[in-house]
């Protein structure tokens, strides 16, 4: 793999409520996911789907408060099963001292 994008964004997908016994891949309150573009090990696909959609948004220099969130990067959700509750914050990363996203790297020759 060649990676060569310069991710500006990163998530924290954090499990505020639920227990292990109640999710088929035994997520719990208290586990904690940090990833940047690609999908982190060991989380719900079905979550991911959801997440995805929010990070996106965030990336799109999206507002949560727009959906009903006190925080313009932070939101709380539901895993589409309604086992396990989550709270997603965006951070933004790698930027220069004015706060623009880096560039990416050269892109890698076919």
């Amino acid at each position: 793999m060649k990676k060569w994008v310069v991710e500006d964004w990163e998530f924290e997908l954090t499990a505020t409520d639920g227990k292990a016994g109640h999710c088929r891949l035994g997520i719990e309150k208290g586990d904690k996911f940090v990833f940047q573009y690609a999908c982190p090990a060991g989380i719900c696909p079905k979550v991911m789907i959801q997440v995805y959609t929010w990070c996106f948004g965030a990336e799109v220099s999206g507002d949560f408060a727009h959906r009903g969130c006190k925080e313009k990067h932070e939101m709380d959700m539901s895993c589409p099963d309604h086992c396990i509750k989550f709270h997603l914050k965006a951070y933004p990363i790698n930027r220069d001292e004015n706060g623009k996203p880096k560039p990416n790297n050269p892109r890698p020759e076919d």
